[in-house]
């Protein structure tokens, strides 16, 4: 059965990689009613899994009227790590008999609290939510949990007044080892004991996965490893890449060469931008070090004389995958925890090769892309049992 799971997950990813990527169902502006979003078929059970064969499979999922509906709703910009995340979470939830609804808010937090809102509000029967910030998630999702719909959430802090809602889970990537990966690249680029004189790229409070972070950083300030020169974030997030470089564009020429050690991106979107400022610059006294992969880093990391050494990263597509195993248990009332980091890798431009993609990435670097969290072997069942 896990073959079947696996030939699945492989297959949509390989559309993905050679095609254009379907966008996620958007939300018109909250003045308007926003339209139903357009839920996918559900999948048909095979003639061949028999009542025998679903023997170990929780009640919850077996012998429904209608299937289990799921939205899957990302307050992030559609960049590569956000369509294979939500591509991971589909897939898996598909694989189980669910029909996965997918929703991208671009930053846009009145919009994203609006989706959230509607969702609860259409029935769905599960959530997961990535990328609240902590000053509304709290009162977004305490409505969900009162209506005994079950949340799994990625990279969002809900706490209020010192209360969280218990009911749900919340995964991050492990955020510090992250940052330590990625900053140990940064302070190794010294060998005279002096501080990294560093560009960084970040934005915030506020941004969960980016606060995180920012508890490795500024140690590293005050211990006089890193000097940060300047701080930037973006301001257009329909544009990241554009927005970044002309920002990092218009800084260069404010320090000559050999006054800047490298750049730091807390997230590869901006990265991607800063790597454009400085090829169109002609800098190549400046390192690049950043923070997750997308075959497009990938790409630039390999083009001859890049200055993008590496990058820490977890899988995008594994994180959908787990969260929607996590949603899967709590449906089925299995123990789960209350939080989860999934493991961080480094990626180093050396341990490329020619035609390594995200596909392929697991061959060059040891344990990429592999877990077994939170997949049981109901789900190994459950998943022969569904074809498209």
């Amino acid at each position: 059965m896990k073959k079947v799971l696996l030939v699945l997950f492989v297959a949509v990813f390989v559309l993905s990689a050679c095609a254009p990527a379907a966008p996620a169902t958007e939300a018109p502006a909250a003045e308007a009613p926003a339209a139903e979003a357009p839920a996918a078929e559900a999948p048909a059970v095979a003639d061949a899994c028999s009542a025998e064969s679903l023997a170990e499979v929780p009640a919850y999922f077996v012998g429904r009227e209608t299937p289990i509906k799921v939205a899957v709703i990302r307050n992030l910009p559609s960049d590569d790590h956000t369509k294979q995340f939500l591509e991971g979470a589909r897939v898996m939830g598909e694989s189980l008999g669910m029909v996965v609804d997918t929703f991208i808010a671009d930053n846009d937090d009145a919009k994203f609290q609006e989706l959230v809102a509607q969702a609860i509000e259409k029935g769905y029967d599960g959530l997961i939510i990535s990328h609240g910030k902590k000053d509304y998630s709290y009162d977004m999702l305490k409505p969900a949990v009162d209506k005994g719909i079950q949340v799994v959430t990625f990279d969002t802090v809900i706490e209020k007044d010192g209360a969280n809602l218990p009911e749900i889970t919340t995964t991050f990537q492990d955020d510090f080892a992250l940052a330590e990966l990625s900053l140990g690249e940064i302070t190794a680029l010294k060998t005279d004991g002096s501080a990294a004189r560093v560009i960084k790229l970040w934005w915030g409070p506020g941004v969960p996965p980016l606060d995180r972070r920012e508890t490795i950083y500024a140690p590293l300030v005050e211990a006089g490893k890193i000097e940060t020169l300047e701080t930037v974030g973006p301001t257009n997030f329909q544009d990241v890449q554009g927005d970044i470089a002309a920002k990092v564009g218009a800084l260069l020429s404010k320090y000559p060469e050999g006054t800047v050690d490298a750049i730091w991106g807390s997230w590869d979107e901006m990265a991607k931008g800063a790597y454009s400022a400085l090829k169109a610059a002609g800098r190549t006294d400046i390192k690049l070090i950043s923070i997750d992969v997308s075959n497009q880093d990938m790409n630039l990391m390999r083009e001859e004389g890049s200055v993008w050494l590496s990058t820490a990263a977890v899988d995008p597509g594994l994180i959908g995958m787990v969260d929607m195993r996590l949603l899967a248990k709590k449906f089925a009332g299995e123990e789960v925890p209350a939080n989860y980091d999934l493991e961080a890798k480094l990626i180093k431009a050396t341990d490329l090769k020619p035609d390594t993609t995200m596909l392929t990435l697991k061959d060059v670097i040891e344990g990429w892309g592999k877990s077994d969290a939170f997949q049981e072997a109901w789900m190994d069942k459950l998943a022969g049992c569904y074809v498209k």
